[in-house]
């Protein structure tokens, strides 16, 4: 199949998030399909455009085997709300023209992922013309997470996001989701038909973890890094408002007494202040760390004891996934759980972690002092964890799942 893919975060080759497409893409390009992307020039946790794609609409780059096109986003994305609303739109605009004008191939589906939502609309047109069918992905229950957090509160921007969203559901062939509860949340709130939509959650991508799993010298990554003989704890993801980090300082603040150190890698709109945060708090047992690529992300969660994925305390987020959760699993590593819901679920239903009450630091210091206390159920939790995902969560099996859906979806042979 010939596949367009629309995803503004996209990574580069050495950028540091969210890795699903860039994972699944090259999945489906070793079983021979043909993916052209098109995404941003910035990174979601990027402060300002590489040079290389400042001043121009489009730039297209080789990543593997896939063309990618670089589409121009507002260079204000991360400065403010009102900044971010610019860098959808401005990407709306600009994907539109790359996807009409630009991409002369011929195409059997257009994917569009989201969040951001607005981009539901460039996949619309660009079908619209091309009179191809568009699957719409989500990965993150928009505008409800937005407004859940605070960060979208104006009435008119609130209604007209949820009249795009009711489009866009509608003109999409297919939707997927990545957790059971959003396709509960389509099919009981939203009045979409059952078979429009499939269920590819996120994933573990064993590649790497399998291959460190093997080699990595975890002593000298310590001892290198100065870690001495401290509990590690790490957390790997987004500095932003929707993750609530604060409740993870709040804990380190209530071990400073324990041979506890906690690791805090990634970027947002949030890092600033929670440095500052810690500074303040005289934390000597947190470091933040800048993104680094996803092979190093292995490295430090290797070289931890737990990993920990959190979020705000809202409703909405009851029924995501943590993208996070699965490298820790592939890693071997036990999960503590701040997220309840259909993460805590998760958890659970693996025995390969503990559930810790959301904003809730004494619980989170207590787990943390449980695994100190015994050592034999952590190890035990993260072999549950890997096997788990192993048998459930294998990209390379999704991404095979993912074809075949689209496939029979699509009646395309």
């Amino acid at each position: 199949m010939n596949i367009l893919l629309l995803h503004q975060y996209f990574l580069e080759d050495n950028d540091s998030g969210g890795s699903r497409w860039n994972e699944m893409t090259k999945s489906w390009t070793d079983l021979g399909h043909n993916i052209t992307v098109i995404a941003g020039t910035i990174n979601y946790a990027a402060n300002e455009i590489p040079s290389e794609y400042k001043n121009k609409l489009f730039v297209k780059k080789k990543q593997g085997a896939i063309d990618v096109y670089r589409a121009h986003v507002y260079s204000g994305y991360n400065k403010s709300f009102i900044g971010r609303l610019f860098g959808y739109f401005s990407f709306v605009f600009s994907s539109l023209y790359v996807g009409l004008f630009v991409t002369r191939q011929k195409y059997d589906i257009v994917i569009v992922t989201s969040p951001p939502l607005f981009l539901g609309i460039s996949a619309y047109f660009i079908s619209l013309f091309k009179r191809i069918p568009f699957l719409f992905e989500i990965r993150d229950l928009w505008p409800e997470s937005a407004i859940d957090t605070g960060v979208v509160t104006n009435k008119w921007i609130i209604k007209l996001s949820f009249l795009l969203e009711k489009f866009i559901y509608k003109k999409a062939k297919i939707i997927n989701v990545l957790t059971p509860a959003f396709e509960k949340v389509l099919l009981t709130k939203k009045g979409i038909a059952k078979e429009k939509i499939i269920y590819i959650p996120n994933a573990s991508d064993f590649s790497l973890s399998d291959q460190y799993l093997e080699t990595f010298n975890v002593s000298a990554f310590r001892n290198e890094n100065n870690y001495g003989d401290a509990f590690v704890v790490t957390y790997v993801g987004a500095h932003g408002v929707a993750n609530h980090l604060e409740q993870i300082l709040e804990t380190a603040a209530l071990l400073k007494n324990e041979n506890v150190l906690f690791l805090l890698i990634g970027q947002g709109m949030e890092k600033q202040r929670l440095k500052e945060m810690a500074t303040k708090m005289n934390l000597l047992n947190v470091r933040f760390i800048d993104p680094v690529p996803k092979a190093d992300i292995f490295k430090y969660i290797l070289a931890s004891d737990v990993g920990c994925s959190v979020l705000k305390n809202v409703e909405t987020f009851k029924t995501v996934y943590s993208n996070k959760t699965f490298d820790y699993m592939s890693c071997k590593k036990p999960v503590l759980m701040a997220i309840d819901g259909v993460s805590r679920e998760l958890i659970e239903s693996a025995n390969a972690g503990l559930f810790v009450k959301p904003e809730c630091p004494e619980d989170f210091k207590e787990k943390i002092l449980f695994y100190l206390k015994n050592r034999p159920i952590l190890i035990q939790h993260g072999e549950n964890g890997y096997n788990f995902a192993k048998l459930n969560f294998d990209r390379s099996n999704l991404a095979i799942k993912y074809i075949e859906e689209i496939k029979n979806k699509c009646n395309l042979i």
